[in-house]
């Protein structure tokens, strides 16, 4: 949708291309530990980010431009992994394990840019939609995973045009908490900070 109406929008005198684009990404975060109480008031789990694992992402893009400045619609497919360090506090005496969470989602971003050659400069806003997740810390009592549906971010980069090939830097910055989606007994808890990532990918434009 959000393709057909950039085509729909995109004045008719500009040039469109479409093209595909894969790469990788790091999380940027500063975290804090995490204390889950039992229901009798004492700590029940601590966590903390023990690895936030390179995430991977690729889809589709399509590119108008007029003039020197262009419109960038993109639909990728991103997938991440973070391992938690679980330090449980069950009987008296702390156990402590490596959890892995796994998660998907598809970043639709909408990119306003201008490009002086061979060079781009962009930014714009970011939907983020849920698809899917697992997690190893379902295996603790009372833990559930409540992903919002949709959440929201920005992206700012440099791509540099070599033919049809771009080469691109970005970064992203998030309006929302890491692990907001953490809930032990209806009660949910995320780390403070908002996460940042920084992506770098390749892509092909097709068109001349």
């Amino acid at each position: 949708m959000l393709l057909l109406a950039a085509c729909l929008f995109t004045p008719l005198s500009a040039q469109l291309k479409l093209g595909v684009r894969i790469g990788m990404s790091t999380t940027l975060l500063q975290t804090n530990e995490v204390e889950v109480p039992s229901p009798g008031g004492s700590n029940f789990l601590k966590l903390d980010i023990d690895q936030l694992h390179f995430g991977i992402h690729g889809g589709l893009v399509l590119q108008g431009q007029l003039g020197n400045f262009l419109i960038q619609p993109e639909v990728l497919f991103n997938s991440n992994r973070v391992d938690y360090q679980v330090d449980d506090l069950r009987g008296g005496s702390a156990a402590t394990t490596i959890r892995t969470e796994k998660y998907q989602y598809l970043d639709i971003p909408l990119l306003l840019g201008f490009r002086a050659r061979p060079f781009r400069l962009y930014a714009g806003p970011e939907a983020r939609l849920f698809i899917d997740s697992s997690s190893e810390l379902l295996d603790f009592p009372g833990y559930e995973q409540k992903f919002q549906e949709a959440t929201y971010s920005w992206i700012a980069g440099l791509g540099l045009d070599v033919w049809n090939l771009m080469l691109d830097v970005r970064y992203e910055g998030n309006f929302s908490k890491f692990g907001e989606h953490i809930t032990f007994d209806g009660q949910k808890y995320a780390f403070d900070n908002r996460p940042a990532r920084l992506l770098v990918s390749v892509g092909l434009l097709f068109g001349k």
